[in-house]
């Protein structure tokens, strides 16, 4: 997520004064509009500036603009900073089964690995499609529509996805495939939390965060994929 990204726009600092933001919101249309500069004219640029003075210029909509960047800012803060703890609590847990190890690890690979693979595949390989669509005209309200209801789709996946992965312990011959898993799952998460930001303000930083996150996920998938494979 980029911080501040409607300061950004307009170039300004997050404690700049209201005149400020208007000052800067004044010259950058000036610069860019094509009746007043024909050599530095770009439309895109003319409406990401008028999106950002559009929450930035009201002093309310400012304020619940920045009580929303904190917030997201400090749940993503304290998400990553719990998640290595989390991580290496699970793979550290033991449990008595009185299975045999054999027995173990398919089920483990039937129970958890498999459900859990088929929900990534899914959400992690749909999404160049629906950006695909979206790019169509990302301010169309029936495809920002369908977006978010697609990225709500994948989040109800990813979290059953989660439950499943939860339910059973792994195997310690699975510990390497189970952490790929795990931090497959979480990019993903991560990568979702982006995307669900774009139909709220219409930043493509949103869109290109989270299809970077995805890409990332991807990466884990498949290293997850070849742990496994010696027991296909």
């Amino acid at each position: 997520m980029a911080e501040n990204n409607y300061y950004e726009t307009l170039k300004v600092n997050s404690n700049a004064s209201q005149a400020e933001i208007k000052q800067a919101y004044r010259r950058l249309v000036k610069l860019f509009h094509p009746d007043t500069n024909q050599e530095t004219a770009n439309n895109d640029q003319i409406i990401q500036i008028n999106a950002a003075y559009e929450v930035l210029g009201d002093a309310q909509s400012r304020l619940n603009y920045d009580q929303k960047l904190h917030k997201h800012q400090q749940k993503t803060d304290n998400y990553r900073q719990q998640r290595t703890a989390a991580a290496q609590k699970q793979y550290q847990a033991t449990r008595k089964t009185g299975k045999d190890v054999d027995e173990q690890v398919e089920d483990w690979l039937c129970l958890v690995y498999q459900p859990v693979n088929r929900i990534l595949n899914v959400i992690i390989y749909s999404l160049q499609e629906q950006i695909d669509k979206l790019s169509a005209d990302p301010f169309d309200d029936d495809l920002l529509e369908e977006f978010q209801d697609y990225l709500n789709n994948c989040r109800n996946d990813l979290k059953q996805a989660q439950i499943t992965f939860s339910s059973l312990p792994n195997p310690p011959s699975l510990a390497r495939t189970a952490a790929h898993l795990y931090y497959c799952l979480n990019q993903t998460g991560d990568g979702l939390d982006d995307l669900e930001y774009f139909p709220l303000n219409y930043d493509e930083s949103y869109l290109h965060t989270g299809q970077e996150m995805f890409r990332i996920a991807a990466q884990l998938y498949r290293e997850a994929q070849d742990s496994v494979s010696v027991y296909a």
